[in-house]
């Protein structure tokens, strides 16, 4: 599916996890048509970049692209609790800029990105265990039992760890009114959603570390959160086809 819209909102990909959907990301944004790109968070998994795999690489070098002033498209980077300490790092390497939070206006309507982790007080209270329990998530992905095997473990394992969407919504709404918009966008539950109250939208990207990846869309019709799924072609040895795969904006930036 062809997504034709203002703003597209994806989060949480953990580049460098086991399980991170890098490449079908990358598939949907080339396959989009935007004016406006919000990684809104968690776009890392850790700070190693040495568990950056090859199709990770791929994905930041489209993302620079992307942000290259002649093709008109505002890249934005919303940092998350994973990101941290990597701001002025991808700042230089990806040549974006990035925030704590975003607020941008659209049809007369006040947008606001925040990744949503500062509502979840469990992190924000438990810090030193919050890392713990991050190590662990991340040995648990390194477990080689089937990789669909596994993300359902992991999905249950967020599930079990987390139970953060009410809460974090909860306090995306507070915050998004105390700061007079009207629609407020957050990941870190990897728990896509849409919820109004009292006039503020809230919307939850969700995640591309589970196979339902979802992201949103926003255009003139309101906003959608969106399911990303491979045709059957893109699903057939799609490794290969990369590697054959000519990237002809490569050609013409040498």
């Amino acid at each position: 599916m062809v997504i034709f819209a203002d703003t597209v909102i994806i989060s949480d990909l953990h580049l460098g996890s086991e399980v991170s959907r890098a490449p079908a990301a990358l598939r949907m944004l080339k396959s989009a048509s935007f004016n406006r790109l919000i990684l809104l968070g968690d776009i890392f998994s850790d700070l190693n970049f040495g568990r950056l795999k090859k199709e990770h690489w791929k994905f930041l070098s489209y993302i620079r692209k992307l942000s290259n002033p002649r093709r008109e498209i505002e890249v934005v980077w919303v940092e998350g609790n994973h990101d941290h300490g990597l701001s002025q790092v991808m700042s230089h390497l990806v040549g974006i800029r990035v925030y704590q939070e975003y607020a941008w206006e659209f049809d007369g309507i006040r947008h606001l990105a925040i990744h949503g982790h500062q509502f979840d007080r469990f992190l924000t209270r438990n810090a030193p265990l919050s890392r713990v329990l991050s190590g662990l998530h991340l040995a648990l992905q390194k477990i080689s039992f089937g990789k669909k095997r596994m993300i359902g473990f992991l999905e249950r394992f967020d599930t079990a760890w987390l139970r953060l969407s009410p809460k974090v919504a909860a306090g995306a709404l507070a915050h998004g009114k105390s700061k007079n918009a009207q629609r407020i966008f957050c990941g870190h539950t990897h728990e896509a959603l849409s919820l109004k109250r009292e006039g503020v939208e809230y919307y939850n990207s969700g995640s591309w570390t589970q196979e339902n990846a979802t992201y949103i869309a926003i255009d003139h019709q309101g906003v959608r959160v969106l399911e990303y799924r491979d045709s059957p072609e893109e699903s057939l040895d799609q490794e290969v086809r990369d590697e054959l795969e000519v990237d002809f904006e490569d050609l013409l930036a040498d």
